[in-house]
Formats: C-alpha cells, sequence, structure tokens
C-alpha cells in the first residue's frame, strides 16, 4: 500500500500542475517565455561552442592525451583519472550542465568508472563565472565589489566537495597504476594520444558534424528542462503553495537566528537558480545574509539542473544520488566560505570582475576569455605535472670511499 501511494505521488504532482496551467492560462505562456528567452539569448549561444569544442578535442584524442599528462595530480587529490582534469577546466569555464556532459561521454568511452564518474561529477558540474559575476553581483545585486567574493566562494566550496568525494566508494579500492613506467608522462601522453586517434578514424569534416549534431540535441533537451521548471515555478507562485513553503523556511531559519526573509529565496532556489538568486537580491535581509543564500542557491543549482543531469546521464550507470548529496554539501560550503570571506576580507580584492558587455550578447563576448581561462589553467596544470616527473627521475649519486 506504502509503495503503491508513493508511485502514485509523481502522476498526482503532474495532474495539479497540468489543471494549474489549465486555469493559469497566461501564467503558463509568460513563463514559457521567459524560459524560452533565457535560453535561447543566454544558454544556447553560452554552451554550443564549449559543447562542440569539448566533444572534438575528445574525438581528436587530446583529452586522452591530458588524461595520462595529468594523472599524477588528479589521482592524489580528488582519486579521478587525470582526464578529469579537462572536465574541471571546462566546467569551471563554461558552467552547468557542461560537467556532467563530460563525465557522461568519458564513462561511455570506459574512461572512467563508475564511482570515478560519480566523484568527478560531484565538484566539476559547476556554475560558470560569467552567470556569478554578470548575473547575479552586477545585474541582480547592483554590486560589482562582491563578484569576488561569490566566485571564490563557490569555487573553494566546489574543491572542497571534490575532496570530501575521493572518500565515496569502496574502501578497498585501488587506484589504477599507469603504463609503461619507463616512460616519461609526456611519452605516455603522447601514445595515447595516438593510440585515440587512431581508435575514433573519423575525417574531421564528419567529426564536426557528429558533434554539433549531438550538441544541437542536447541544447534542445536542456531548453525543455528550463522552459517547464519555470513553469512549474510560477505556477507553484500563482496558486500561493510557494508562499506557504516559505513561511515554513521562515520558521525554520527563525530558529537558528537567521532572517527570514531569505526564506522565498531558498524556496524559488530549491527549484530554479536563476529565480532563486533574483529573489535574494531583492530580500529584506542584510547583505550578508542575502549573498550567504545566493551563494547556496548556485551552488545547489536548482532541481532544473539535477533533473538536467539525470537525463544526459540516463545511457549511464552514473548514479544521482551521490550528486544530489554532493550538490547539498557543496550548497553548505559555499554559504560558509561565503560567511568566512566577508568576515575575514571584504566584499573586493578576492577576485576580478568580469563586467557584462553591452550591445551584444555577454556570453559570447566573454568566450575567449573564458578560453584564454581554460587553456591556462590546462597549461599550468600540465607545466605542474612535467615538474614532478622530471623531479621523480633525478637520481642522486652516492660515493663511498675506500
Amino acid at each position: 500500500m506504502r509503495s503503491s501511494l508513493v508511485s502514485a505521488l509523481p502522476a498526482l504532482g503532474i495532474v495539479v500542475l497540468t489543471l494549474a496551467t489549465v486555469i493559469y492560462p497566461e501564467v503558463a505562456f509568460h513563463s514559457a517565455r521567459e524560459g524560452l528567452e533565457l535560453w535561447w539569448t543566454v544558454v544556447f549561444p553560452a554552451l554550443l561552442p564549449f559543447f562542440v569544442l569539448s566533444q572534438m578535442l575528445m574525438g581528436l584524442g587530446v583529452v586522452h592525451f591530458l588524461g595520462v599528462l595529468l594523472e599524477p595530480m588528479m589521482r592524489p587529490a580528488f582519486r579521478v583519472p587525470g582526464t578529469g582534469s579537462f572536465v574541471m577546466a571546462m566546467g569551471l569555464a563554461s558552467g552547468y550542465p557542461i560537467g556532467a556532459v563530460l563525465t557522461a561521454r568519458l564513462r561511455l568511452q570506459e574512461l572512467l568508472s563508475q564511482v570515478e564518474g560519480e566523484r568527478l561529477m560531484a565538484f566539476t558540474n559547476t556554475a560558470d563565472p560569467l552567470f556569478m559575476t554578470g548575473a547575479v553581483a552586477v545585474g541582480m545585486f547592483g554590486r560589482p565589489e562582491v563578484a569576488g567574493t561569490i566566485m571564490a566562494a563557490h569555487y573553494l566550496g566546489a574543491l572542497a566537495t571534490g575532496v570530501l568525494m575521493r572518500f565515496h566508494g569502496p574502501a578497498g579500492e585501488t587506484d589504477r597504476p599507469p603504463l609503461h613506467r619507463s616512460e616519461t608522462a609526456l611519452g605516455r601522453a603522447a601514445r595515447a594520444f595516438r593510440e585515440a586517434r587512431r581508435a575514433d578514424g573519423r575525417p574531421l569534416g564528419q567529426l564536426m558534424g557528429d558533434c554539433i549534431r549531438d550538441s544541437v540535441n542536447t541544447l534542445l533537451l536542456i531548453g525543455g528542462f528550463i522552459i517547464v521548471f519555470m513553469v512549474f515555478i510560477r505556477v507553484l507562485e500563482a496558486v500561493g503553495a510557494a508562499g506557504i513553503l516559505a513561511r515554513v523556511v521562515a520558521g525554520t531559519l527563525a530558529l537558528w537566528g537567521a532572517h527570514p526573509g531569505t526564506a522565498p529565496a531558498l524556496v524559488s532556489g530549491f527549484f530554479e537558480i536563476t529565480i532563486g538568486c533574483q529573489t535574494a537580491s531583492q530580500s529584506p535581509a542584510p547583505l550578508v545574509q542575502q549573498l550567504m543564500a545566493a551563494g547556496g542557491i548556485i551552488a545547489w543549482s536548482g532541481l532544473s539542473v539535477h533533473a538536467q543531469v539525470a537525463a544526459l546521464t540516463r545511457h549511464t550507470d552514473l548514479r544521482l544520488r551521490p550528486y544530489i548529496l554532493a550538490r547539498l554539501a557543496h550548497a553548505l560550503l559555499a554559504a560558509g566560505f561565503t560567511l568566512m570571506l566577508v568576515e575575514v576580507v571584504g566584499f573586493a580584492g578576492v577576485a576580478p570582475v568580469l563586467a557584462p558587455a553591452r550591445g551584444v550578447i555577454p556570453a559570447l563576448a566573454s568566450s575567449s576569455r573564458l578560453v584564454g581561462q581554460t587553456v591556462g589553467l590546462l597549461t599550468l596544470a600540465a607545466a605542474a605535472t612535467l615538474v614532478i616527473d622530471a623531479l621523480r627521475r633525478i637520481r642522486l649519486a652516492g660515493f663511498r670511499v675506500r
């Protein structure tokens, strides 16, 4: 009886939502158009270049090259293969949900185990710097000086989550040793690059066409989720359900001594990240608590992103439960780091602010800067790995006096 009731709850929820859209057709229409505009003007142009280029890099063998080269750095810190460095860099630069997309593709190519994929996806599916600086700090809060704090807290929380998730999985799991230890790291990486390119074998034109088609299909799926969840949230607000949930959350916040004014933001942010951050910036709570709420919402990312991750990983054996637990941990850590950064260093000086471009789509205007940051991060990590590998090969000669 209990299992039947649990299985009937999703159907009941969809029926109620359908009836609400019929009762409030104007709300449903305008919210759907709002979601479509968000997807077409921001999400599509921001993510399409990264989706296409990342898939091409995987087909050309560049990811395999980086995977072998950066293995000594990723294994000790996060217990994931070196290929995870590519996912981490792309995820930090381009934001949700490219970390999940790339992790799923690496899993399908068997470059990751199931547990390694769950660890990697837990901390690489992050928000992008343009959203946190241009949209949240400048556009919503109207305070460019808080952009550094928001970014630093988010990325510190992501890295801390990655370190925590290294303990996810069997305790007796052993890391796979690199092959051909007699070779240098650069030699092993070059060999992996050649083998991967030979295994793929597609001409460049065919590879580009396949990548564009797959990327557009993925973005269409993401756009559908954005529109559906935008309608869902606005209908909840129209029927008053969001207000009831906000009062419950406000009572909980009051018990902890926090301002109840951030409750509506937390309720909205539980479902969708953009609306939650906008509501947090308009709440009557003190600025510090507004930033903590926004930081937690950005790290949590909303059920809309969670649903996208579930759909994008449906062809793999990656489980969603570790990802959701990691998002909860990231939200708490981001809020805590926000408070710490505000108390220690203030609002300014933590990181440079990316000013939103005028007259063009901000995502397109800042794409070159984000690509440069990605390349710089990967280059720095690769250089560090080569230095470590060279130091390991230095042999000290010992002399014995007869």
